[in-house]
């Protein structure tokens, strides 16, 4: 099926452009989104009338997206999530967990503007990308990590904290517990609750 686009879709074409397509996809994406029309003689002289006021429409609506785009530029995002010693997260982040992130750092947008091939299912730094224009997009970091702290230290090193990296901050941690001097006030208790007994 022959369509005339009405904005730039990806791989396709331009506003205006004639491309060949097949029905399927014309009938059920291109054509109820109002990204194209069928190219019939009557439709091609109704668009070249209103091409102008088409092409302002879309100039305002890139406009809108830049300077969406300007104010998402450099974020980070992070999300904290239940996983495994080997980084495989227990389920995975979809495109609204991260719109609803997206959303929480001070942008609203759609999860049909995140672009993401399959859900995200490990620990780490993602670059995810955010389409808030055909013509605009901004890449966005997506941190998963199981604890702020350990989000924290992906940001710093970069990657993400390993089952041995944990091990390392658990043995600190448990190092501090157990120090040679006792607090005063622990000493105290003990000797209380021994006083009780007796």
């Amino acid at each position: 099926m022959e369509v005339i686009l009405l904005e730039r879709v990806e791989k396709l074409g331009q506003m205006g452009d004639v491309v060949s397509v097949k029905d399927g996809f014309a009938r059920n994406f291109l054509l109820p989104q109002k990204k194209a029309l069928r190219a019939t003689e009557s439709n091609k002289a109704a668009f070249e009338a209103d091409r102008a006021r088409l092409e302002a429409e879309n100039l305002e609506r890139r406009k809108d997206a830049e300077a969406v785009a300007a104010k998402m530029a450099g974020l980070k995002v992070i999300m904290i999530r239940s996983a495994g010693e080997s980084g495989q997260l227990y389920g995975s982040v979809s495109s609204r967990d991260i719109a609803e992130a997206v959303a929480e750092a001070g942008v609203t947008i759609n999860r049909s503007q995140v672009v993401l091939d399959r859900a995200i299912k490990t620990l780490g730094l993602h670059d995810v990308v955010i389409r808030l224009h055909p013509e605009v997009s901004e890449t966005v970091v997506v941190n998963i990590a199981r604890s702020s702290d350990e989000a924290e230290t992906q940001f710093a090193t970069g990657a993400a904290v390993t089952a041995a990296d944990a091990e390392i901050v658990d043995e600190e941690v448990v190092e501090d517990l157990f120090e040679d001097e006792a607090p005063e006030e622990a000493v105290e208790e003990v000797a209380a609750e021994e006083e009780v007994e007796a």
